[in-house]
């Protein structure tokens, strides 16, 4: 496959546009990781243009002339199925996954619901309302966290110590989405499982100062520690992978993506979300992990990419 790629006539893939910005909270980390990939495309021959949604999408893609498209718009409106099922009734092949794994896995709600149905392991939670702050303490203890359940970059999370703090957490979460959930806070530490094609990359092991891997600590901090190797023993690292990849799968996930998770007391592994665009920044971890096995930021955008050609054109 390496070879294949190295060989590849970048005009195979016409003309791209690399759609990114776009609408959503996290615009600012979408435009970062577009001009990455915009960047990296064009130096390597392709014939890649940028395409922000806020400067009509519709019309953009219509009057482009565009053989394909790489997604790297993060959050809802791009990461949520709505573009790529745009793009498919228009008839441009895209990158990463379908309509149905982008919107099931930006919900994090229905996500869990997914992989609870399926035995994969995830936290305990409970959907959150103004009725039923009391309960979700006696049910679920204290400490724990506040997501709002389609968001992403943790914009909106929160630690919650005490009940005293839940009705402002809750009021900050649901700002950015009618849909809040709670989940016990796990201590143990946090993993990342970077998943291109069929393969599982080396795991990464995230570690911050801040009270957890937030959205400064994410993009912003010099401060975060990433750990390749991750610290885990072979057989676990393994054993999680396979964990991560069903986790992928069972969401209708595929081609390239993400999956964090975290150890529970027991040191096992639970499943906190699945991403269909991760980051593509100088601070992203899919590029970390590409990195590990010898795939640099170029490789990997070709590589993304190539997957939108048709079945056979890199035999």
């Amino acid at each position: 496959m390496s070879e294949l790629l190295e060989q590849l006539d970048p005009k195979v893939f016409g003309k791209v546009a690399v759609l990114f910005g776009g609408y959503s909270a996290e615009r600012e980390i979408s435009l970062k990781s577009g001009a990455a990939v915009l960047k990296a495309l064009q130096e390597s021959g392709v014939d890649a243009h940028g395409v922000d949604p806020q400067d009509g999408l519709v019309r953009q893609l219509q009057e482009g002339g565009f053989d394909r498209a790489f997604i790297v718009l993060h959050g809802r409106g791009g990461e949520d199925g709505t573009v790529q099922g745009l793009l498919e009734f228009m008839g441009i092949p895209y990158t990463g996954s379908g309509v149905l794994g982008s919107a099931l896995a930006m919900d994090k709600l229905r996500t869990k619901q997914v992989l609870r149905a399926a035995g994969v392991p995830t936290a305990d939670w409970m959907v959150l309302s103004t009725e039923n702050l009391d309960e979700a303490v006696e049910r679920l203890g204290l400490p724990m966290i506040l997501k709002p359940a389609r968001e992403g970059s943790s914009l909106g999370m929160s630690k919650v110590e005490t009940r005293e703090q839940l009705g402002d957490a809750f009021a900050a979460a649901v700002k950015l989405d009618d849909v809040v959930i709670a989940e016990p806070w796990l201590s143990g530490p946090e993993y990342t499982a970077a998943i291109l094609g069929e393969r599982v990359l080396p795991m990464i092991r995230m570690e911050t100062p801040n009270t957890f891997y937030d959205y400064e600590a994410k993009y912003f901090s010099d401060t975060t520690q990433y750990h390749i190797p991750c610290g885990l023993s072979e057989r676990d690292e393994k054993r999680f992978g396979e964990i991560c990849r069903n986790a992928f799968g069972l969401v209708g996930a595929n081609a390239w993506g993400r999956v964090d998770f975290m150890l529970d007391e027991n040191g096992e592994p639970q499943v906190l979300e699945v991403n269909t665009v991760p980051g593509m920044t100088d601070h992203s971890l899919v590029p970390m992990a590409a990195a590990a096995v010898g795939i640099d930021f170029t490789g990997l955008c070709w590589r993304i990419l190539a997957d939108t050609l048709p079945e056979g054109a890199l035999a």
